[in-house]
This record gives C-alpha cells, structure tokens and sequence, in this order.
C-alpha cells in the first residue's frame, strides 16, 4: 500500500513507482496478468493512494536499478484497489526542484513524503533511540519536569501563559529545565536525563526556532573530566547509530582564552587552518603609525594568513573588505606575498624590511600567501578575523560536510560586563559555579573569575554547553551579588533554589545539547526547520495552521486580558 509517485505507460504495459515511507517498489500492470486489472490501473495519477496484490519476480537483468533498495524486483499486479484520489499537488514530489519555504510549511504534510525529508524523520527517531539507550544503560533515569513554571528573565524572553485561575497571574513556557534538573540533584536522583520541549521567543534565524528540542542531562557527585566522558560516549553512539561512522573519542579540547585568541570565536571550526597570530609586540614598535597607535592605546593587531590565496583579484578583496566592515572593521588591510620576501600591499611603504620579515616568519608567509590584519579593540578584531576565516573558508570550499571535527572549549570566563545595562551578565547562566581559587575574586573583580563550563563545538557550530553548578547558598548569594542582583530580588526569583541549597545539595553539574541543531549537522541540512516535522518561519508562525491566531472575546476575558489592545 502507498502513494503512487510517477506513471510510466510502455507499449501497453504500466509501470508505477509505488512510495510508502520505506521507500518505492515498482509495480506492474500488466494485461497478460489481468486485462481487468490493467484497464483499471489507466486512470492512475501522481499521489493517489493505493493497495495491490501480485506476484514478486526477479526483474529482467537490464531492467534492474541497483541504486533502489528493492531495484532488483517488481510486482505483478493481479488485484488493485484505489483507496483515494488526490488532486494535483502544489509542487511536484518526485523532482528536485526549488520550491519556497512558506509553500512547503503551508503543505507540510506533502513536503514530508518527499523521501529526503522522510529519512531525517527517521534519522531523528533512530537518534531518540540510540540516546535512551545509552543513558539508560549507563544508570540515568528519564524524569520529566513541568511545563508550566515560573518566569525567570534573565536571558531570552520566556512565553507567557496568563492564568485563568490565578488572576493577573502568568506562567512562564521553559528555556530550559535547569532549575528543576538542579533540584532533582538535591533530591537524590544522581543520574537524570530528559528528551525536552524549551521554548525561547527571540529572534530567528536558521539554527532557531520558539520552540526545540534538548537533550538534558544532569549528573551528582562528579567533575567536569566525569560528564565530558559520558558525554563523548553517548555522541560516540548517535553518530554510529544514524550515520555509521565512528568518532572516536576522546575530543579535542581548548580553553576559551585560547579559542578566541586562535579563531576568534568560542565556536571555533578546526577544519581548515587560517589561525589567527598575535602581531601587538611587533606592531607596537612598527613604522606604521596606524598599528602603532592602536597598540600603543591597549588595543591589538593580529592577522591570518591565508595560504596560497595571492591570485585573488582587487574585486575579491574589496568584497571582503565590505565583508569585515560587516562586524565593525573601518577597513582591512592586507599583503601579497611575492618573490623573495616583497609585499604586494598599500601599506607596504610603512614597513621596514626587518618588520617585514619580522611579520613573515610570525605567520609562516611565503610567496604566493595572503595576509589580511585586524587592528582596533580586542572584541572586533577577535570578530572581524574570526568571520573572516570562515568567509574565505566557505569562499575556498574548505568546509566538507563528511568531516565531523568535535572540539570542547572550556574555562569561560564567569560573567562579562554589558555596557548597555551598566553590569555584569552571566556568560551561561547564573548557577554556573566559579573555579574554586577563583571564588575570593567575586566581589572585588567580578571580570576575572573563570568557570568550571564547558562547550561541544562541531564544525563550528555549538551543539551543546554545561557546567559544574553552584552547591552552596553562600556561593550562590556571592554570584548572584555580583550580577548586580539583590538579596531581596534573588530570594523573589530564585528563594526555592536558595532554599534547597541549604538542605543538603550535593556537588552536581550537567549538560545540555540542541538535538535539532545535532540532527541539522548530522543530516547535511541546511536548515533545522529540515529537521523538525512541523517547525515555524523565521517570524515564529506555522503556515500550516496559521498560529499564531487571534482568539475570541469571551476567551481573552476569562484570563482577565483586555480584548481591545489594537497593533
């Protein structure tokens, strides 16, 4: 039984490739078979639904199609009966052809028949699998915590959800179950794991939606060395079970420091080279005043070398200089290497020989390389040259899809300060616990405090983030103080938890992972929302059942909301 995918009429004999989700079959109508049957099978269209019964036989040795699991067989049909009609689809589904975004969430149901979205779904399912498998194997206890909960803002904006019985009261949809996973530590249930809904209403783009999927786990009595080690099992084993390959831990590690300082970002892709070199100490006594000055201010002056890519035209390099200006660079200089050491540069003239050789032998230079220079303050050029790598990979086709470069960065540091807002914001979350020789720093400069968290990057994306949290009230009070978060305001957010950490909370941390972003990576998609049975648009809204919706009167009235807000 299935759909009918395409209809071949040859010489009087009719061939249909039958689709259910396990893939086609080719069945034959044939009037030798039965001229009934045959005369029945004429008015076959793409997408109806039918049921046959036949005879399985061998194909003919030139009729064969290797590339089909079932290409060696077909049926002869004897007994056929059309269980429903369609009309014509609005996009075809048995070609690779473009068809939008909007168009295919609208037809959801239909795009899923086509067979490359299928097998994500059952990649997905396989995923899902292996996962409770090897945590529960591995003494974790699948525990589910609530839906409804309490609003915390403290980083994206949480979707509310009024009271009805509670007036003028709200609930909050999770971000996360971190609080409870917390509390279940303090419970005593050592080992928990959740396969989770969060929702998070902020912006989207192709790695977001309002509402994913986590992977979440949360473990007592260990350290950082304990959960990366369970961690790197259980991908170990996703990846064996959905795509067959082995991963081979354990993982590549690099600390935060180290990770901007080489790529520029704490996500970095270790797939192709480009590192970034450190030139402040050479730049500092240079001939070019414009490296000079910003040194001198306690600015810094790092470069790339792009290897053997001199051949780029003046249109190239203007294009990525537009690029760079993109996230907040005035401007990017850059040198051809030439024969015997020359540049090729506008800012060449400034350079003395020495300085030249100098900045050579630092990043490895030799004729035919391309060296471009970031000079400004620490986050935009540890910016512009970490989106730089990445551009002129992509540029290059330096980003194989087949290679899975796993990498933990570790030793963030505990908060950064926000300009904006005029105080410290905690870099994961404010319940992530400080490096124990760290702790006396809190009060006195906050901004030098490391963490015990730690981060999985594949391909330089970030699949999943943890930490050692915070088991003691003091420690806790101590964080959330210099978060700028009062006493009165943190036993109204967070009383329970503080609460709980009186009543004996062991030593605990965790790890949570994006399993639509892991899936989006695993399958070569380019998008989560390829993924995702029914996801959203990047305005957080489903075509296919037009929610977001308004709702009556009468509705919005027994959850004491006034009916006539006007956008």
């Amino acid at each position: 039984m299935g759909w009918v995918l395409r209809r071949r009429d040859h010489g009087g004999v009719i061939f249909i490739d039958l689709r259910d989700r396990h893939g086609l079959t080719q069945i034959v109508f044939n009037p030798a078979v039965s001229e009934e049957v045959h005369a029945k099978a004429h008015q076959l269209r793409s997408e109806w639904v039918l049921a046959v019964r036949g005879r399985v036989v061998l194909r003919p040795g030139e009729m064969a199609n290797p590339k089909l699991a079932t290409g060696a067989i077909e049926i002869l049909v004897d007994e056929l009966r059309i269980l429903n009609t369609s009309e014509t689809p609005p996009f075809p589904l048995d070609e690779e052809v473009e068809v939008s975004d909007t168009l295919r969430l609208q037809y959801r149901y239909l795009d899923l028949r086509r067979p490359e979205m299928a097998a994500n779904l059952i990649i997905r399912h396989k995923a899902v699998q292996a996962i409770r498998t090897y945590l529960n194997g591995n003494a974790f206890l699948e525990i589910e915590t609530p839906m409804l909960t309490r609003s915390t803002p403290e980083g994206a904006r949480d979707y509310l959800v009024p009271s009805r019985v509670n007036a003028g009261k709200f609930y909050a949809l999770p971000q996360s179950p971190q609080l409870f996973k917390q509390l279940l530590m303090i419970a005593g249930m050592d080992r928990y794991y959740q396969i989770v809904k969060c929702f998070r209403d902020e912006d989207l783009r192709a790695d977001r939606q309002p509402e994913f999927t986590q992977i979440d786990m949360e473990l007592s009595f260990v350290d950082e060395e304990q959960i990366i080690t369970v961690t790197e099992g259980m991908i170990a084993s996703l990846f064996r079970e959905t795509r067959g390959l082995d991963v081979a831990p354990p993982f590549k590690r690099i600390t935060y420091d180290q990770a901007i300082a080489r790529f520029g970002t704490d996500r970095p892709d270790m797939r192709f080279g480009f590192e970034i070199v450190d030139l402040t100490g050479i730049a500092s006594g240079c001939g070019f005043k414009v490296f000079r000055d910003i040194a001198d201010a306690g600015g810094i002056v790092r470069a790339i070398n792009a290897k053997n890519c001199a051949g780029f035209s003046r249109k190239d390099l203007d294009g990525l200089t537009e690029f760079a200006m993109q996230f907040g660079a005035k401007g990017l200089a850059w040198v051809k290497m030439k024969a015997d050491g020359e540049w090729q540069s506008p800012i060449a003239k400034f350079f003395s020989d020495g300085e030249r050789a100098e900045i050579a032998l630092a990043l490895g230079a030799v004729e035919g390389d391309l060296l471009f220079f970031g000079a400004d303050k620490p986050a935009v050029v540890c910016q512009v040259l970490g989106e730089l790598r990445s551009e002129l990979a992509r540029r290059l086709s330096l980003l194989p899809k087949d290679v899975f470069n796993f990498v933990w960065v570790t030793d963030f540091p505990l908060m950064e300060y926000d300009e904006k807002e005029k105080r410290f914001q905690a870099l994961h979350h404010p319940f992530t616990a400080p490096r124990d020789e760290d702790i006396e720093k809190l009060d006195k400069d906050p901004a030098s405090v490391y963490s015990r968290a730690y981060d999985l990057v594949l391909n330089g994306t970030e699949i999943g983030g943890g930490s050692i949290r915070i088991h003691r009230k003091d420690v806790q009070m101590q964080v959330l103080g210099a978060l700028s978060i009062g006493e009165e305001e943190a036993r109204d957010k967070f009383g329970f938890l503080l609460r709980a950490l009186e009543l004996g909370a062991p030593p605990h941390g965790g790890i949570a992972f994006g399993l639509d972003r892991l899936l989006m990576i695993i399958t070569g998609s380019s998008s989560i929302r390829d993924v995702i049975a029914f996801p959203k648009t990047q305005k957080a809204t489903c075509p296919l059942t037009e929610a977001p919706a308004a709702v009556s009167r009468k509705q919005l009235t027994e959850l004491y909301l006034r009916p006539d807000w006007k956008e």
